[in-house]
């Protein structure tokens, strides 16, 4: 696995999904920041939290639009034909609990303010990676929004005072443990 961290605001996404998973994974992706978000459902629910859903499942138009794709909720054989179609498009897609038609997996996520702490388990564990998450939480707490914002600030003044990289990186260890936020 490469884990990487994608400005959703620069890719048209879908998410085509029903039920309780499908409505998480939309919470997921808007949290995230996802803009150009297409959502195809005829789940009531989904409808009332994205009014703009189109009540179907993505066709051949809608995944030529698409560069990542997620699914969740679908029975299997729906799921299965989605993602087939998502590759003859090029569309990178992520079937929720089917690792064998995931081009990625999904992270649990921890976030406060701008950080962004992911656990992962190659697909394999998403129960053992939302417990680890979940410890996580106690350690990273709603303050972490705040120190995030103080740390910005700090870097942004010592790259303009012309620190390099190295410089910054020592100079945020010492902020974040001269402030107790760090063991």
């Amino acid at each position: 696995m490469i884990p990487l961290a994608i400005d959703p605001s620069l890719l048209h996404i879908g998410l085509a999904a029903r039920g309780a998973s499908g409505l998480r994974r939309l919470g997921l992706l808007r949290a995230g920041g996802a803009q150009r978000l297409a959502v195809f459902s005829d789940d009531a629910e989904i409808a009332r939290a994205e009014p703009e859903a189109t009540a179907r499942l993505p066709g051949p138009d809608d995944m030529a639009e698409l560069e990542v794709l997620w699914v969740a909720g679908l029975p299997p054989e729906q799921a299965a034909a989605l993602a087939q179609s998502a590759r003859r498009h090029r569309v990178l897609v992520n079937v929720e609990d089917q690792p064998a038609l995931c081009d990625f997996h999904n992270a649990a996520e921890l976030r406060r303010g701008d950080l962004l702490i992911t656990v992962s388990t190659g697909g394999r564990n998403p129960g053992l990676a939302a417990a680890v998450r979940k410890a996580l939480e106690r350690q990273f707490g709603p303050e972490w929004i705040e120190r995030m914002r103080r740390a910005g600030g700090r870097r942004g003044a010592w790259r303009a005072a012309g620190h390099d990289m190295p410089t910054v990186g020592a100079l945020t260890e010492n902020l974040a443990r001269g402030e107790g936020w760090l063991p």
